[in-house]
């Protein structure tokens, strides 16, 4: 069975084009956001912040709605690791908060995910993020037409194993996005190269490491969303979209297209002309 056969959605040039306009939505939403991030501020405010500014740049949030998600974007706080519902918590000096937001623009998505430290935190926090943002684009900058899915995911898992003793969830995978927000195939965060699908040029792909400072155990709150360690440490999120072009790669969901990551990687930035 080819790849075509199990629902993999390969863009035209053009089609990628209109996936970099959402996902550029994407990318200035999360840095709203990062810039309003602050003791004091709920997450419920942080999620009318991320609604006006994609719908003033006229697209629409991908979350709100989706299988019944009640809100525009997860803010998931401390030990919980995704899909945290906003609400009236107020965020407190020392906490992290994952920010997952998609934005949908011409039918096209993007998804994109930040942790962001609450003023002052823990020297241990800001190693885990790091890390884990170092994960996603150690698996971003091992994708090549003809390789395979496997080649992303080992990346992310040596990344993180060579950082530390991290929890990585297995549960919880990238995905393929296009035309939907999640796809074929998934992208796991660890896993072996040259196993898995095989990618392609036209392929568009969100990775995303969710790590902990303790196992990779997790538990799903009784709101049906909120995942959660199971043993209470602390964890980061990391997202971005990319596309796999006849240049190289370009991250949909970063402003500068993944430039300077995937060049001091070694990797080649591929834009569309």
């Amino acid at each position: 069975m080819g790849w075509r056969d199990r629902g993999v959605e390969v863009k035209s040039p053009d089609q990628v084009a209109a996936m970099r306009r959402a996902g550029l939505v994407v990318g200035r939403t999360l840095e709203v956001l990062r810039a309003a991030v602050r003791p004091g501020v709920t997450t419920a405010e942080l999620d009318a912040i991320a609604e006006d500014a994609i719908r003033t740049a006229g697209a629409t949030p991908s979350f709100l709605g989706y299988q019944g998600f009640p809100a525009s974007i997860c803010a998931s706080v401390n030990d919980e690791v995704v899909h945290g519902i906003p609400g009236d918590r107020d965020l407190v000096e020392g906490d992290l908060v994952s920010l997952d937001c998609g934005a949908i623009l011409e039918g096209w998505h993007g998804d994109a995910a930040i942790t962001v430290p609450v003023g002052q935190v823990r020297p241990e926090l800001t190693t885990l993020v790091a890390d884990t943002e170092a994960a996603m684009w150690a698996g971003i900058a091992a994708a090549r037409p003809g390789g395979r899915v496997g080649d992303i995911s080992a990346a992310v898992e040596a990344r993180l194993r060579a950082a530390g003793r991290y929890g990585i969830l297995e549960d919880y995978t990238g995905h393929g996005i296009g035309t939907a927000m999640h796809q074929p195939p998934d992208v796991p965060n660890v896993g072996r190269a040259g196993r898995g699908p095989k990618l392609v040029e036209g392929m568009a792909l969100a990775v995303e490491p969710m790590v902990t400072l303790g196992t990779h155990e997790t538990d799903l709150l009784d709101d049906d969303w909120t995942v959660v360690t199971a043993d209470g440490s602390w964890a980061a999120h990391s997202e971005h979209t990319f596309a796999l072009t006849e240049r190289g790669l370009w991250v949909l969901t970063a402003l500068d297209g993944g430039e300077e990551a995937l060049t001091a990687l070694g990797a080649p930035y591929g834009p569309l002309s």
